[in-house]
């Protein structure tokens, strides 16, 4: 079997108002498993999963996805950490994707609630989404987003303020669908949750890429001295 070719980002930069943000960044991520993006607040974790979906404007450099060179970004979604509601009912807003693609709407709804319960999303499905729990809220982005099977999914600190019993459900659905093919990067800023799902971790500071690493050897031996401080818990400037 051939190996499938992964994303390369070459060089990325982005600039906001002639500010350099991000970048130059260049590294290479299997076309399979799940990263995890770390780094202090404003490290450029954020900006570089807009980039990579397509948001923010490349100032310089490119993403090659797999495929080769000129082939369209695969299928993919992005989950922010603050779940979009649409005033819509929970069934509405997990099948709104499939609606857009032309679906008819007792079909969409159908396979809405089934992407429901597989993400462990349960009670009426016709309730206003705006009533549902912060976890809930984040399994109903999560189901939306898996609705078309995306190919590569984005995630910005999906477990941020959840309790455990929510991280737990949504870390499961993650990985559910990381076993199924789907291509995950994912920024946080939970260590012990970097641990348990990362394959491999990509460490911003500034804007700059400070290290990218297998999970095991980033944890056990990082090799910048930035690095090393934020898992020591330093504040660094």
């Amino acid at each position: 079997m051939v190996a499938r070719a992964g994303i390369r980002i070459e060089a990325l930069e982005l600039r906001r108002g002639g500010k350099r943000i991000l970048g130059p960044l260049t590294l290479t991520l299997a076309a399979t498993g799940l990263s995890v993006i770390m780094g202090p607040n404003g490290s450029g974790k954020t900006s570089l999963l807009r980039a990579l979906h397509g948001l923010e404007r490349i100032s310089a450099g490119a993403v090659h996805w797999p495929g080769g060179t000129g082939s369209p970004p695969p299928r993919q979604a992005l989950v922010f950490q603050t779940p979009i509601l649409m005033r819509r009912s929970v069934a509405d807003n997990i099948a709104y994707p499939l609606r857009l693609d032309g679906v008819a709407l007792a079909e969409a709804r159908g396979r809405a609630a089934a992407m429901a319960a597989a993400v462990g999303l349960g009670g009426d499905m016709a309730r206003p989404a705006q009533v549902l729990s912060g976890g809930e809220r984040q399994k109903m982005a999560l189901a939306r987003a898996l609705i078309r099977s995306p190919e590569v999914l984005l995630l910005d600190e999906p477990c941020a303020n959840l309790d455990g019993r929510a991280t737990r459900d949504i870390e499961a659905v993650l990985a559910r669908a990381r076993a199924h093919g789907t291509r995950i990067i994912l920024a946080t800023h939970d260590i012990a949750q970097a641990r348990r799902l990362a394959d491999d971790v990509i460490f911003l500071h500034h804007g700059r890429l400070k290290e990218a690493a297998p999970r095991d050897v980033f944890f056990d031996a990082p090799q910048s001295p930035e690095a090393t401080a934020y898992l020591n818990g330093d504040l660094l400037p």
